[in-house]
């Protein structure tokens, strides 16, 4: 099985720790750990546009970590097609395989009814579970690309925002083409966002020109959740399906760099604002979390309509389950913790996390 869960710890902590002693322009040619191929291609040639280590001691600006960012994207890459053996016979996918099976500790997976199916069913329904997810995340990096590209165009020459974020649309590209070449293999016809959160997608993408951290924040709430699934996942120990394996290695190694430049820009630009401007993301923060949350971590209609998975098996494994509330509590705690920091907790948005039942009074939280 390619890689190794030390292996994308490292890589993805390293995206907003502070920079390796190591010379900024070298590009490593040897790999470490199982398997050379579990390694993201790194540029054969010397950044046109190199990145300087800052002086010891001295932090690092906003500007610097745009930078070392963009640096990273440079080094650190995957193709969607280059990079995974999509053909090779460890890759197949057998809707049968139990490798699919959801584990005890998955809402889901935890009911009597779902142990109570066949084998080959509870597969089918863990594989059918991966695929909606990724076709789910695949439109909605669709949404996020193209705001993206919005809050790029009116960005002032020499913004280093500017190649950061068309670096970070070239790899959500690069996601988006591997989930749906998953989802294509798995055999299902998933039809995925409904009609209105089609419809709502077009005001979540002109949001990134008229109120980016807002926007910003729809990122968090659409990346969050799902990092922290596939992170939970990587530590699991479970005996994944190597496809699976080497997906979710890619994916959070790059997530991160854009999970840490959208909290960056937040950290940068949300004390900024005006008091209209802040209460309406203190509002509607917690709101964008809710939805995006139960997007990424509970079945589609067409999964419970397709299994003729009981209602009452729903209510028990995630609108009325206490554990799967504490899961969608831990996939939130970054954010949540952000908002805190950012002031954004007041009486008034506070009461609408708790409506919302996304709400943990503890500090820690």
């Amino acid at each position: 099985m390619p890689g190794s869960s030390s292996w994308w710890r490292r890589e993805a902590i390293r995206s907003c720790a502070r920079p390796s002693p190591r010379s900024p322009g070298a590009s490593s040619t040897t790999s470490t750990g199982p398997s050379a191929s579990s390694f993201p291609r790194r540029s054969s040639r010397t950044p046109s546009s190199r990145w300087h280590r800052r002086s010891p001691g001295r932090r690092e600006t906003y500007a610097e970590l745009v930078r070392r960012l963009s640096h990273q994207s440079v080094l650190k890459h995957f193709d969607a097609y280059a990079d995974i053996d999509w053909d090779g016979d460890d890759f197949r996918i057998d809707p049968a395989d139990p490798r699919w099976e959801l584990g005890p500790e998955d809402s889901l997976g935890e009911t009597a009814w779902y142990r109570a199916q066949p084998p080959d069913i509870r597969a089918r329904i863990g594989l059918h579970l991966v695929a909606t997810f990724m076709k789910t995340g695949l439109q909605f990096e669709s949404i996020l690309k193209r705001g993206l590209l919005d809050f790029a165009f009116d960005l002032p020459n020499g913004s280093p925002e500017y190649r950061y974020v068309y670096h970070e649309v070239i790899e959500e590209a690069q996601h988006a083409l591997m989930f749906q070449e998953f989802v294509n293999r798995t055999g299902f016809d998933i039809p995925g966002l409904g009609g209105l959160d089609r419809f709502l997608s077009r005001t979540v993408i002109r949001l990134a020109r008229i109120f980016p951290e807002l926007f910003f924040f729809f990122v968090l709430g659409g990346e969050d959740p799902i990092d922290h699934v596939q992170r939970t996942a990587l530590r699991g120990g479970r005996d994944l399906h190597p496809l699976l394996l080497r997906i979710m290695q890619i994916h959070v190694t790059e997530e991160a760099r854009h999970l840490c430049f959208a909290r960056h820009y937040l950290k940068r630009n949300v004390p900024h604002l005006g008091p209209a401007r802040r209460l309406a993301l203190s509002v509607l923060t917690p709101v964008i979390l809710a939805v995006m949350a139960q997007r990424m971590m509970q079945p589609s209609g067409q999964i419970v309509r397709q299994y003729g998975i009981p209602g009452a098996v729903v209510d028990e494994a995630y609108r009325r389950s206490p554990r799967h509330r504490e899961k969608t509590l831990a996939a939130l705690a970054k954010v949540r913790e952000l908002c805190r920091e950012l002031g954004l907790l007041t009486p008034v948005s506070t009461r609408v996390w708790q409506l919302l039942g996304i709400w943990n009074a503890s500090p820690a939280a």
